[in-house]
């Protein structure tokens, strides 16, 4: 691995954070993100390209905009970093590969969900629904890693098999789930879990596949109910009622699989 290539991958996950950040403001407002050009949220003012550099203009303007001076999200400069620091990694662990160009993709995703369930308390089709379209053409040409396909369909094509993997992970992360949250909705007559959250598991199994999709969703449970346990009661309010946005646990938890579990994958045949 060249540090060369690290090197262009951190350079492409500044870049691709920053239009992330587009997409999170924008998204949830019905907004488009291609037009118009980047702008402040207080004053409308465009920005100019020289105070639009990922992560350095942040810090030159010390955070505020040039024109109006009204303070700027820290948001936007995590969002850069993380991209790029997640970028590199990928790039390290997959190399140069169609696996890295998928999991890059899923990964930007799940920065974008993550940060639109924070600040809105919102999981955009345009990402959950989307990304599991895309994810589900992906599946054609990298696999999905679990073992049910070769098993289910052991005289098909990988590629066949890797795309029931991408159904099967989707339809059995998803469906129960939203049936037990649904009967539980029902019966403290409360929202226990939305139906964002639901496409959000699909989109996850759609790409990790059924086996590392579980994983994903036993670690965001265990970090959610710890997290919401210890926020209750620093609060101190009642744990039955206190809400935590969960698609930030599992889309925190479907990036620590993806680097840690994910396996490295090859360019698939199309059947």
């Amino acid at each position: 691995m060249t540090i060369l290539l690290l090197a262009l991958a951190f350079l492409a996950g500044l870049l691709i954070g920053s239009f992330l950040n587009v997409c999170i403001y924008r998204i949830p407002r019905d907004l488009s993100v291609v037009a118009p050009r980047s702008f402040c949220p207080g004053c409308e003012a465009p920005i100019a390209w020289h105070h639009n550099i990922p992560i350095l203009s942040y810090l030159w303007l010390r955070g505020h905009c040039a024109r109006c001076g009204n303070r700027i999200s820290l948001r936007y400069p995590l969002v850069e970093l993380a991209t790029a620091i997640l970028f590199t990694l990928i790039a390290w662990r997959f190399g140069p590969d169609w696996t890295a160009l998928k999991w890059a993709l899923f990964c930007a995703l799940l920065i974008v969900l993550f940060s639109t369930d924070l600040e809105e308390r919102l999981l955009p089709d345009e990402c959950t629904l989307g990304g599991s379209i895309a994810g589900l053409i992906l599946a054609l040409f990298v696999v999905v890693p679990s073992v049910f396909g070769q098993y289910l369909l052991p005289g098909q094509r990988l590629a066949v098999q890797s795309l029931l993997n991408a159904a099967l992970g989707a339809f059995v992360l998803a469906v129960p789930i939203w049936g037990i949250g649904a009967l539980w909705s029902r019966l403290r007559k409360r929202e226990a879990l939305g139906f964002g959250d639901v496409k959000l598991l699909a989109l996850i199994g759609i790409f990790l596949g059924l086996e590392n999709g579980i994983f994903a969703l036993m670690i965001a449970s265990v970090a959610g109910a710890i997290t919401g346990v210890a926020a209750a009661l620093w609060k101190r309010q009642s744990i039955r009622t206190y809400e935590l946005p969960f698609g930030c646990f599992l889309c925190a938890a479907a990036i620590v699989v993806v680097l840690l579990r994910a396996p490295a994958g090859g360019l698939l045949g199309v059947p």
